[in-house]
């Protein structure tokens, strides 16, 4: 088997008493779009963090195209793009400027750098930002920083992307060309590790997922392998996600609502 691009094993984080993650294992192959669920607060976006280099485990370890996290930090952030949900840019630069500052920090890639340039004006071109990219960043909108910053991790080409919620304040025409993206990006090798809360995302475009909840992971694989595994028959993921994380009693508080109003009216 090809050697792992994201390899975690035992990955734990404790904030004093607070284990936010909990001896997570997981292994993602080249290629492949993998889907990270779970309720608020289950450790997604500590995991996130630690995938990126902004959080070190506190035990266990991390490993990205065989290099370790803790050994071989800047490596590793070298190999990864990282698409926060919140982006965080320079809003005195120019879109067109903050794409060239992106491409400065990586100079292992000084060669490709005219290449890596072109590729972000094509992202541009089909998130509709193109005609914007001389303006200030601080005019933009939360859903044009948002394909800015996507634009910025594309023309890099690294091995690893990792996104955060990638369709907040998208329009439906920007969030289908996201997801046409992110299947292109898999079919050239790159690996996705994907957290959303949008059960039809992580079912259209996962080839594996795993739902997290209290910083533990309570099952992976595929839709059709969870349902197995939890010995079920959900219509849809959402379903599943409800019966696996122990919330699927919101349908029967959502049925009692349905009576009370019936029955006040």
């Amino acid at each position: 088997m090809d050697q792992a691009i994201l390899e975690l094993t035992q990955l734990t984080k404790n904030f004093d008493r607070l284990t936010a993650v909990d001896h997570l294992t997981l292994e993602l192959q080249k290629g492949e779009i993998f889907g990270f669920l779970g309720p608020n607060g289950a450790g997604k976006t500590t995991t996130i963090k630690m995938i990126a280099g902004l959080l070190l485990p506190s035990s266990g370890s991390l490993s990205i195209c065989g290099h370790c996290m803790t050994t071989s930090a800047r490596i590793c952030r070298e190999l990864t793009g990282y698409i926060p949900d919140r982006p965080y840019l320079y809003e005195k630069l120019t879109g067109a400027e903050y794409l060239s500052f992106i491409d400065s920090l990586y100079p292992n890639q000084a060669e490709n750098s005219r290449n890596s340039l072109a590729r972000a004006e094509e992202y541009l071109r089909l998130l509709d930002i193109y005609d914007w990219r001389n303006n200030l960043i601080e005019s933009y909108s939360h859903g044009m920083k948002q394909k800015l910053i996507m634009s910025s991790i594309f023309m890099l080409d690294r091995p690893l992307i990792v996104v955060d919620e990638p369709m907040v304040g998208l329009d439906p025409k920007s969030a289908r060309i996201v997801k046409e993206l992110f299947k292109e990006k898999a079919a050239e090798g790159t690996t996705i590790f994907l957290s959303t809360h949008s059960m039809e995302i992580a079912e259209e475009l996962c080839d594996r997922i795993s739902i997290i909840t209290n910083g533990a992971i309570i099952g992976t694989g595929s839709v059709a392998a969870l349902k197995a595994q939890a010995g079920n028959d959900a219509d849809n993921l959402e379903d599943l996600f409800l019966q696996l994380t122990g919330a699927f009693e919101l349908k029967e508080v959502i049925a009692a609502l349905r009576k009370t109003r019936a029955t006040a009216s």
